[in-house]
């Protein structure tokens, strides 16, 4: 099978399932929502960032994220489904790859929209504390955290792919985002910044005291992804659907 039925076979299943379907705008409205509320915050501190505030809203908004890219992987493994669609595309390569894009390409598109908005909403509440922010640094904000999401939705791709089970994924994810990430993280010191959540979330600031710099920052995430995605790619060809 050619790669454009396959594209668009992975397309309609995520478009079919109402589950799938109700986890980007989940993303959005959490988002937006915490970061309308994060600009009436008070302002006065000194280590204030008024980029990272405006943009703070994706701390909760990525776990959304990250349970779009497992469930688009683990609705393949309910029912042995897996089964019926390596039959249908028996180059698995090529399988997982289509189903990649279908989790990239939308998750990308919302994370963008996303980050506008909850910019725009979050700049009305915070006012002229906001004013000093440039243009590109507003633009470095949207399109890095558009980038970030879709990183962590491709991140819980390849992890619920190589446990093949989205449960499995997702406990192993969000515990480590919320706990391990803000609670052991802020305690070990240098080390953090090099988690997949901390490097990408660099590029959130406006300015940054870190090791690594925005972009960098993001290429640690996407270091972080290539290798789950590799994992992922090595147990589906090694193992039996």
């Amino acid at each position: 099978m050619h790669v454009a039925p396959v594209l668009r076979s992975e397309a309609l299943k995520v478009l079919t399932l109402r589950s799938l379907c109700g986890t980007l705008p989940a993303v959005f409205a959490v988002t937006t929502a915490f970061s309308a509320l994060a600009g009436v915050s008070e302002t006065s501190d000194p280590e204030f960032d008024p980029l990272f505030m405006a943009l703070s809203g994706v701390m909760p908004g990525q776990i959304a994220a990250v349970a779009f890219g497992a469930m688009v992987v683990s609705s393949e493994y309910q029912g042995n489904g897996i089964r019926l669609s390596l039959a249908a595309v028996p180059r698995r390569g090529r399988w997982f790859a289509a189903k990649l894009v279908v989790v990239a390409v939308p998750a990308l598109a919302v994370g963008l929209l996303t980050a506008f908005a909850a910019l725009v909403a979050a700049r009305v509440g915070l006012g002229p504390a906001a004013d000093g922010l440039t243009p590109g640094e507003q633009a470095r904000g949207v399109v890095g955290c558009g980038v970030y999401l879709m990183l962590m939705a491709l991140l819980a791709a390849g992890l619920t792919t190589l446990f093949r089970s989205g449960v499995a994924a997702l406990s192993t994810l969000i515990p480590f985002l919320l706990v391990v990430s803000f609670v052991v993280g802020d305690a070990a010191g240098g080390a953090t910044d090099f988690l997949p959540d901390k490097a990408g979330q660099v590029v959130l600031y406006e300015t940054h005291d870190g090791t690594l710099g925005p972009w960098a920052g993001l290429a640690v995430t996407a270091l972080w992804t290539a290798a789950a995605l590799l994992a992922g790619a090595w147990r589906l060809r090694g193992r039996d659907a």
